[in-house]
């Protein structure tokens, strides 16, 4: 029987299905080898030389495959059809001629299928072909390049930047484009402007919205009404004249579908309407591709195979008529940079069946299928046919200008099955629906006016935490007396961060990385700690900034976007068999190795004096009293410097020990307000800026008194605003509310990482607001602490059962229909089972109770009640010197472990592990 060799057990279930009995069908489980982390794995001096290791868990699955070749002399590797699954075809090839488990005469072939199905798989076993030596070659090359990159580079950023774990050929590029992203946010100046807008009328009392568009005869540009007197000037202008319709226009529009899914924009997809990560996104199309439910995940191609665009289109005629299919079908083709185009776009293997066809109990697995299916069947659709309307309003004598806009679906095409996502947001303006106006018709100011829409702009603070592209804020407003005319005030927003989706998007347009890596970069530079992800945004720590700037100051040729570009193409050039991917790593070693060289003889003060120097128009902008930005704020003689330490980069004053002011890098640091409050029984009470923040401090560090006390301040609580009364207060926390009435024990109020508290024994209970800290009573405490300890269970009854099933037929105990946090579920002694999704809980029977069950208890090991039956014992042998000597070390290892266990564990050393590039 031939052996077949792939990555997933899954896949190999999958597959092992459609060959049959015939084959023996084993898992690699990913990659067998790999350079091991430490140096000499790749020899520049020796032709590039690579020394692989097998991995400890993969010595196992070698073996398996070795075994059964012993028996089975055909070998048949049919990993995944990428550079990736050739490498492992080849290294696979490789370890087992190592072991000699292929022998001369043992016939050993590649197959490929981009989608597991019957047809795929049966044509592919009868097309094999050997392992493609050009593809080889360039992951060769690649990972060379990532280890000479990662291993050279990441003991110079250890030397001189302390707190630094890696750099790496891709990932330091894609933090560089965070980097300098949160640069530009913070060096923007927003700008103001004004715009105009009225609520007018039908004869038939209709009501539209118009903006001004003509003042005094001229039309507006965005910046022409620049403050708030000319916006009210330009309301008054409005709303004292009468108007009128001057024209309607009416011009038909369309809208085409989106070309399919590849790896990049299927992650952004999954980032804009579900918030899923890049890993969580290819984790989950990972499974449903082994499930044989789409084709291969990680491509960046959209051409979709003919017989599939034809199973697309008779899937649509079917299931919404022929009129939704065009008269012939839709050609995608690649304009993305470096684009391979080796695979087929990601489709669903199976046009007819949606994902409530498919019933798909993971919740990621079916909205991801979903996603996709809609999309491939809209790719393939009739456009949008739409009708777009623009209305003309002006005064009598010209003045006043007016333009509302709308359109009207007339067929909806596509639309009726999917539409694409956008990372901006936009008015919808355009996409309003306008009552039936004709040219000539007076346009009265409406009645309800637009007050509502002017209270709301007076409350709307924080409109926006984050700037989101095309998103208009409107900070203040004015209104007209007859309230049918506003005024928004608005300022120009900076560029947004990145999401996950937009910076792959941007990865892909500079044509940094492959499908195969946007994943696993993203993570890594949040693994790393040099990014944060705060709600679905990317913002880098002050640790991402320190190494971007020292690479784009010291090694900026390998950190440029077209260099890093170039590079992936002359790999693409390597995979197409047109180009030797030892004289690529040769010209890259040469100019490479002399930049470590160079940078390695600088002296850690030399290195933080050229980066003091690159940031200094951010660290140190000119302060508004014309005095020089560098003197310490807090001493007024030292001065400020830029320091490292292990959580990052920040500014501290030279004038340490005497003065231990300091602050962090990142964005408002600078104008933070450092100042003495007052004095306090002798000591002097400061208000200080830190690397986590602005806080309180009591006194100055001293040698005896090395860590005075220091208070952060709360959520809320701005620098500006603070005084001495309020430091005191902060200072004085926690503070003693009494003695509870129950047990005597102490009851306390303080503010700690998760907000302000109340605390009795290990019981704490949050508090909603900050003051409630300093004012809270006994009562009311007690109240709040009783409350917590409600909602954690205790002295709490039972939830009452939506439904009362009975008891199990096979092993008892009653059946019940619960209702819980994430929806109603089936619970039977330890076992939770979930309902499946629109399960109405009325219609659940107990028999469908008792197999959802099983299905429970089957993945968790819960739920029976039979005991397996015990072991029998096997006859005492005499005993051997070789187990005594075990038990002996045992016991040796047992108290070893009980003596360590009373000393600090000692901190393991991840040198070999930081250096690797993801």
């Amino acid at each position: 029987m031939p052996v077949v060799v792939v990555e997933s057990p899954a896949k190999a279930k999958t597959i092992n299905k459609y060959l049959g009995p015939g084959y023996t069908v084993l898992a690699s489980y990913g990659h067998v080898r790999d350079l091991p982390p430490k140096d000499g794995s790749v020899d520049p001096d020796n032709g590039f030389d690579m020394k692989w290791e097998i991995g400890t868990d993969s010595r196992k699955h070698v073996k398996a495959i070795a075994d059964a070749l012993a028996n089975d002399n055909v070998l048949i590797l049919a990993t995944d059809p990428d550079r990736e699954g050739e490498a492992i075809s080849w290294h696979l090839e490789e370890a087992l001629r190592k072991r000699k488990a292929i022998k001369k005469d043992t016939p050993v072939s590649r197959v490929v299928f981009n989608a597991i199905t019957k047809a795929a798989v049966t044509e592919a076993m009868a097309n094999p072909r050997q392992v493609d030596a050009p593809l080889v070659e360039a992951y060769l090359a690649r990972r060379a390049l990532d280890y000479l990159v990662g291993f050279n580079l990441s003991p110079v950023l250890w030397r001189k930047l302390p707190g630094a774990k890696s750099a790496g050929r891709v990932q330091s590029v894609c933090l560089r484009l965070i980097v300098e992203r949160e640069m530009e946010i913070e060096a923007f100046n927003p700008r103001e402007y004004w715009s105009v807008k009225a609520l007018l009328a039908t004869p038939h009392g209709q009501e539209y919205e118009a903006r001004l568009i003509l003042l005094a005869g001229k039309k507006l540009d965005k910046f022409d009404l620049a403050n708030a007197t000319q916006a009210e000037m330009a309301v008054q202008a409005v709303s004292s004249r009468a108007l009128s319709v001057t024209s309607v226009e009416a011009k038909p529009a369309s809208r085409n579908p989106s070309a399919p899914f590849m790896t990049s924009t299927l992650q952004q997809e999954a980032s804009r309407k579900f918030g899923m990560g890049a890993r969580q996104t290819m984790s989950a199309a990972q499974r449903l591709y082994e499930a044989g439910h789409i084709t291969y995940m990680r491509t960046d191609g959209i051409d979709m195979a003919p017989e599939a665009v034809t199973a697309a289109r008779d899937a649509i005629a079917k299931r919404y008529g022929k009129e939704y299919v065009p008269a012939s079908p839709r050609i995608y083709k690649n304009k993305a940079k470096n684009a391979q185009e080796a695979h087929e776009c990601i489709r669903p293997t199976d046009m007819t069946r949606d994902a409530a066809a498919l019933k798909i109990s993971d919740r990621d697995q079916a909205r991801l299928y979903d996603l996709i299916w809609k999309r491939t069947l809209a790719c393939q659709m009739e456009g949008a046919r739409l009708e777009r309307t623009t209305v003309e309003i002006g005064s009598d004598d010209g003045q006043v200008g007016l333009r509302a806009t709308g359109q009207v679906v007339l067929f909806d095409g596509f639309l009726r099955v999917y539409e694409e996502g956008r990372d901006d947001v936009e008015g919808d303006s355009e996409n309003a629906r306008l009552p039936q106006i004709a040219a000539g018709d007076a346009a009265p100011f409406a009645k309800s006016g637009l007050r509502a829409q002017f209270d709301k702009v007076d409350k709307s603070d924080d409109v926006l935490e984050d700037s989101v592209q095309g998103a208009a804020r409107h900070d203040s407003a004015i209104l007209s007396e007859n309230a049918a005319v506003l005024g928004l005030q608005s300022h120009t927003q900076p560029p947004p961060r990145y999401t996950e989706a937009t910076l792959v998007k941007r990865m892909e347009e500079l044509g940094i990385g492959r499908p195969s890596t946007y994943a696993s970069i993203v993570t890594t530079i949040q693994d790393r700690e040099y990014v944060r992800k705060e709600g679905n945004r990317l913002i880098p720590e002050d640790k991402g900034r320190i190494v971007t700037i020292f690479l784009l100051n010291f090694f900026r040729q390998y950190v440029g976007y077209e260099f890093t570009a170039n590079l992936e193409q002359e790999l693409d050039h390597v995979s197409a068999g047109d180009a030797d991917w030892k004289d690529i790593l040769s010209r890259f070693w040469r100019d490479f190795s002399a930049a470590i060289s160079e940078t390695s003889e600088l002296r850690i003060s030399e290195v933080l004096d050229v980066l003091d120097e690159a940031l200094a128009p951010t660290l140190y902008p000119p302060r508004e009293d014309g005095t020089d930005p560098r003197i310490c704020p807090l001493c007024g003689e030292g001065k400020l410097h830029l320091k490292t330490s292990k959580s990052g980069g920040f500014v501290g004053c030279g004038n340490y020990p005497e003065c231990r002011y300091t602050r962090p890098i990142g964005t408002g640091a600078v104008d933070s307000g450092d100042r003495v409050l007052g004095e306090d029984q002798g000591d002097e009470i400061s208000l200080r800026s830190g690397r986590f923040g602005p806080y309180v401090q009591r006194g100055e560090a001293t040698e005896e008194n090395k860590k005075p006390p220091r208070a952060s301040l709360p959520r809320g609580w701005t620098p500006d605003a603070m005084d001495l009364e309020k430091a005191l207060r902060l200072l004085s926390l926690p503070r003693e509310v009494g003695a509870h009435p129950d047990d005597g024990e102490l009851i306390e109020a303080g503010i700690g990482r998760y907000g302000p508290f109340v605390k009795h024994g290990k019981l704490y209970a949050n508090l909603k607001e900050v003051d409630e800290v300093f004012t809270i009573g006994m009562n009311r405490a007690v109240e709040v602490l009783a409350q917590k300890l409600a909602s954690r269970g205790a002295g709490r009854t039972a939830a009452a059962a939506l439904k009362e099933l009975g008891e199990h037929p096979a092993e008892g105990g009653p059946i019940r229909v619960m209702e819980g946090r994430y929806g109603p579920y089936i619970k039977w002694e330890k076992v939770n089972a979930t309902l499946p999704k629109d399960t109405d809980p009325e219609a659940v029977t107990i028999e469908m109770a008792v197999e959802l069950i099983a299905e429970k208890a089957s993945k968790t090991g819960k739920g029976s009640k039979k005991k397996a039956p015990a072991k029998k014992t096997a006859a005492k042998k005499p005993a051997a010197k070789k187990p005594a000597a075990k038990k002996a070390q045992a016991e040796k290892k047992t108290a070893a472990k009980t003596t360590a266990a009373k000393k600090p564990a000692a901190k393991k050393s991840d040198a070999t592990t930081k250096a690797a590039d993801a």
